[in-house]
């Protein structure tokens, strides 16, 4: 089992970057994909970005792929995902997610564990 916790949500301008972190407990962190999902307000959660146990699979959704890098450390049970030139629309609570296995799938209900979320507001 594994516990997911994101951080680096907060308010920022239309054009400027974030990184937002997931922080994982477990000894088995390093086999588990992640992604990232978002979900707007009366919106469906959305995937955002995923990779695989060993970071050599990537997988962006069409409206970050230019746009944003996904990476890990397993060494520190962590993910990160940056995204730049930021939009209004990307506002949204991100959440991380994970599931045991090397592929990377943009479908919600693959993914076994999620964690609470952080809320990213962007400004025009």
């Amino acid at each position: 089992q594994v516990q997911l916790v994101e951080s680096g949500g907060g308010l920022v301008q239309a054009g400027g970057s974030l990184r937002l972190s997931c922080a994982a407990s477990g000894r088995t962190f390093s086999t588990y994909t992640i992604a990232w999902f978002r979900q707007a307000p009366g919106k469906e959660r959305e995937f955002v970005a995923g990779i695989s146990w060993s970071g050599s699979t990537q997988k962006y959704a069409d409206f970050v792929k230019d746009r944003s890098t996904i990476s890990r450390d397993n060494a520190k049970n962590t993910v990160t995902l940056g995204v730049n030139s930021l939009k209004p629309e990307d506002t949204a609570v991100y959440y991380c997610a994970a599931r045991s296995g090397s592929a990377v799938s943009n479908y919600r209900p693959f993914y076994d564990y999620w964690g609470q979320g952080t809320q990213v507001a962007v400004t025009s």
